[in-house]
């Protein structure tokens, strides 16, 4: 397994950000050109499949890439961090977060998936499911979960940067893991701050999802709901998002 993971920034604030389903270590939009890399130092792990990563194979779940994760801190010397994990990546860091609760400063989540099962209708099920082959229903997503708000070019360039960043197995391994696997019963009671953002644009996971899920299951949390964009904000807004990001995190 490979421990390395891109860096960037000098700060004394460690920030581990999980990817999402469409992402990778380089898959982080704008957010690395807008933050504040004298404060704070941030680092980009990959999933198993992912970027870097592509040849390596594994389960793909993710409580894999939570290990991973930890593997690649340990390795960098890191011994508390911050977390910020998106989409998929917010499932991850939960499973993170029950295995090292001691070493996380504070959680962020950006439209984050819930440490439960994703509840999916018979369609959405098709959709989400048959994306790893099908690069039309990559598209169909990233067009919904963006409340239909923007470009056909943009929604190409996305789907080009997952299908050149993610293998097929890795991309349907995580998807598995990311709707079925269900932690909720192994949460605890951490006392971790958690900020939960939502974009207003985006229906599969908005603010009132995120209040019926990470609300009920932590006690520390706050929801956010973020204007003028959907499910992928370090594209969409992405001075909007970091600030909101840094000015939390500072305060642990």
């Amino acid at each position: 397994m490979s421990s390395s993971m891109r860096r960037i920034g000098e700060g004394d604030h460690a920030v581990l950000c999980l990817h999402g389903w469409f992402g990778s270590g380089e898959g982080w939009g704008f957010l690395p050109e807008v933050a504040d890399l004298q404060n704070f130092t941030y680092y980009f792990p990959e999933m198993r499949g992912y970027g870097a990563r592509g040849r390596e194979t594994g389960t793909f779940s993710m409580e894999e890439y939570a290990a991973d994760t930890l593997a690649a801190a340990d390795a960098a010397g890191l011994h508390n961090f911050s977390v910020v994990g998106h989409s998929m990546g917010g499932k991850a860091a939960a499973a993170l977060l029950i295995e090292s609760p001691e070493r996380v400063r504070a959680l962020v989540g950006i439209s984050p998936v819930a440490p439960a099962p994703v509840p999916l209708d018979e369609d959405s099920h098709g959709l989400f499911f048959g994306a790893a082959e099908d690069h039309g229903k990559r598209k169909a997503i990233l067009d919904f979960t963006t409340g239909n708000q923007h470009s056909s070019a943009w929604l190409d360039s996305m789907v080009k940067r997952s299908v050149e960043n993610s293998t097929v197995p890795a991309f349907a391994g995580a998807v598995q893991s990311w709707v079925n696997d269900d932690y909720s019963d192994r949460l605890g009671t951490p006392d971790t701050s958690i900020l939960v953002m939502a974009g207003e644009h985006d229906p599969a996971l908005s603010a009132d999802v995120m209040r019926q899920s990470w609300l009920q299951m932590y006690k520390n949390v706050e929801v956010v709901e973020m204007p003028a964009c959907g499910h992928y904000a370090m594209y969409e807004t992405p001075v909007a998002l970091v600030t909101r990001i840094e000015s939390f995190l500072a305060e642990h």
